[in-house]
């Protein structure tokens, strides 16, 4: 709920100017870029849930301290915590669907999770709204409140017996992910496919307003995305895990590439809200069965790292992703559409280049 308001709460409540509010939200993504990775090296040496409960358990505690932080210092130093705490969660939970769920089930595990975000944010987005412009203190409150009911279900909801045994004397290095020449691979894929979707927070509402539309217009737009994954999600959740992963993935960033792509021939809210519409779909598909393909490559001892560096290539987007869009962007929107769907095609086509040998993998943890 607190995150997508940042920015009110920083001018508003603390009175920072814009580039101090600048360098405060610089400073909470650079927690976040490390957290992916500290998040599977933990989850891997102490265990998923105690990983996740202490994340969300830190989220509350530093939420509510930033709630009440005047000083600049301690803001910016909440503001780190709060980017390293919130992202926990993804590698920890990740490894934690690959503990409990059968390999046959895990494309439907994590499109489901992916569904239930969105469904999520969705309703903290409108209720964050409503409350913002009333009291925004509720919103740390609510957050809070709500990471602790999270953290508390996964400590007494999931059964300790469901995690895998690990073998204290050797948890693995990051050094092992990184021999594993597919997972790099594939890592690389995801960080091109992000760097393509990231641009929809990113050029899309730039390319909106040279078009002479307003924000309001790109809200408009950019919620047919959270109506397609709620309403669409579910439809299709069944379907995705029934055939080849690798297939699936490259099927859905050529369709997240066309829609995209298709953004350069369109200018009013209504053509924008369509194109949204069409990436919206590839990336339902792709969203569930690239969580799952990274979790199948890693072994149970390493899986917290594995799906560590699967998260970090979005967080690595995160930081390249404005220098590219807005670079290419700067050639025209012709150039950057036409080139953000030929990296989606070129991401499609190395995923089933190494198709066969994830195939190969997954073949045999299912018949282990």
């Amino acid at each position: 709920m607190v995150q997508p308001f940042f920015a009110f709460y920083l001018t508003g409540s603390r009175g920072l100017s814009l580039p101090e509010v600048g360098a405060v939200l610089t400073v909470f993504g650079a927690g976040a870029f490390f957290s992916q990775l500290l998040s599977g090296a933990l989850a891997d040496r102490y265990g998923r849930r105690i990983t996740l409960t202490g994340g969300m358990l830190a989220t509350a505690a530093i939420m509510l301290t930033l709630a009440y932080s005047e000083s600049l210092p301690v803001i910016i130093g909440c503001m780190f915590l709060l980017g390293v705490a919130m992202e926990v969660y993804r590698p920890a939970s990740s490894a934690l669907v690959g503990d409990i769920i059968p390999v046959k089930d895990r494309t439907r595990a994590f499109a489901l999770l992916f569904w239930a975000v969105n469904l999520g944010f969705t309703g903290g987005m409108l209720t964050g709204g409503a409350l913002a412009g009333t009291g925004i203190l509720w919103l740390f409150w609510i957050d809070a409140i709500t990471c602790v009911a999270f953290g508390l279900l996964v400590w007494f909801a999931v059964p300790a017996a469901h995690e895998q045994p690990r073998d204290k004397t050797r948890t693995g290095s990051f050094r092992e992910v990184l021999n594993d020449r597919v997972m790099v691979v594939f890592t690389l894929i995801t960080l091109a496919y992000a760097v393509v979707y990231h641009q929809s927070m990113i050029t899309l509402p730039l390319a909106m307003k040279a078009d002479g539309l307003s924000p309001v217009a790109y809200g408009i737009a950019l919620a047919a995305n959270g109506v397609v994954v709620v309403l669409v999600q579910p439809v299709v959740v069944n379907w995705l895990g029934k055939h080849d992963h690798s297939i699936v993935a490259a099927v859905g960033m050529t369709i997240v590439g066309i829609g995209f792509g298709l953004t350069m021939f369109v200018s009013s809210t209504a053509g924008y809200a369509a194109t949204v519409v069409v990436w919206s779909l590839g990336e339902i598909v792709v969203t569930g069965v690239s969580a799952a393909i990274a979790t199948n490559l890693a072994p149970a001892r390493l899986r917290g790292r594995y799906m560590g560096v699967y998260g970090f290539a979005f967080s690595l987007s995160n930081l390249i992703s404005p220098a590219v869009g807005i670079w290419l962007l700067s050639f025209g929107p012709a150039v950057l559409w036409s080139a953000l769907a030929v990296l989606a095609l070129v991401a499609s086509v190395v995923q089933l280049a190494i198709a066969p040998e994830i195939r190969q993998r997954t073949d045999h943890l299912v018949s282990v």
